[in-house]
């Protein structure tokens, strides 16, 4: 968390206002008490006092004030650094390729689009809580990303889940957990973990889970750098019509469960048989 500037604060007028009103108060009450035998001693003890009461309170301020605006609220849900022996990014949320060639079959729900992130990591792996929460649902069927499912809802309105566990997670719906808390293992949706195991994060919305956001914009960390190396080709899906558009991690539409298809292209790129 990131505190702001004096300018910052300045440059903002309440504090701009209520600075202005404590300085005056303090200005008079220096000069009306601060007597200098000579009239330039007096000045310069005036003006050094002036000054470093103006340091202290422009000080208290500050730390008074923490600066969290554009704070992401959630945090990775693998504890390990990335790596080929730990994790590495797989499948984007949004428009990817895979999800694009299976929009009518896998991800009709999703508009066409995969509704989360997914991370590449052997079976066992711990799975983070990604903040605080309340455990919502455990081994959820009809939210999918089987065999085994977590979801908590967290207090600023979103909820996540946890996809594809290697077990049933042992927590009971309305238990409390906080972020950074193991609630999980990754597991392997083919049920061997022979090649395929990884983990599932949605980010929907905690009243209806209806409504799904793109973990990227909500979880803090360098997304552009681990999209750099993953386990296979994470790209999007581009539409000939408007070739720019979805084509970043951070620039991918909401979803809406069991909305109207986002991307029915009358021309696509990469075709599937390039694909």
């Amino acid at each position: 968390m990131e505190h702001a500037t004096c300018f910052g604060m300045l440059a903002r007028g309440h504090y701009r206002a209520a600075f202005h009103r404590h300085l005056k108060a303090m200005h008079k009450s220096i000069c009306t008490t601060v007597i200098g035998t000579k009239r330039e001693r007096g000045m310069f003890r005036r003006s050094a006092t002036f000054g470093l009461i103006a340091l202290l309170l422009m000080g208290s301020l500050l730390a008074a004030k923490p600066y969290t605006q554009n704070e992401k609220p959630f945090s990775l849900p693998l504890s390990y650094p990335p790596g080929p022996s730990t994790w590495l990014l797989n499948q984007l949320y949004g428009n990817t390729i895979f999800a694009y060639y299976q929009r009518e079959t896998l991800y009709d729900a999703g508009q066409g689009l995969h509704f989360g992130i997914d991370f590449t990591a052997p079976c066992g792996t711990p799975v983070l809580a990604i903040g605080d929460g309340v455990v919502s649902l455990v081994d959820s069927v009809s939210h999918g990303a089987l065999p085994h499912n977590l979801i908590i809802d967290h207090d600023n309105g979103y909820a996540s889940l946890y996809g594809h566990l290697l077990e049933r997670p042992q927590l009971k719906p309305g238990e409390h957990v906080m972020r950074g808390q193991i609630v999980a293992l990754t597991g392997d949706p083919d049920l061997d973990c022979a090649w395929a195991g990884h983990l599932h994060l949605e980010l929907r919305d905690a009243e209806g889970y209806k409504r799904l956001y793109n973990p990227a914009l909500l979880i803090d960390a360098d997304w552009d750098s681990l999209a750099l190396v993953g386990s296979y080709n994470s790209g999007y899906a581009r539409d000939l019509a408007d070739p720019r558009r979805w084509q970043h991690i951070t620039d991918q539409p909401k979803i809406i469960v069991w909305g109207s298809p986002l991307n029915d292209y009358l021309e696509a790129w990469p075709l599937e048989w390039q694909y």
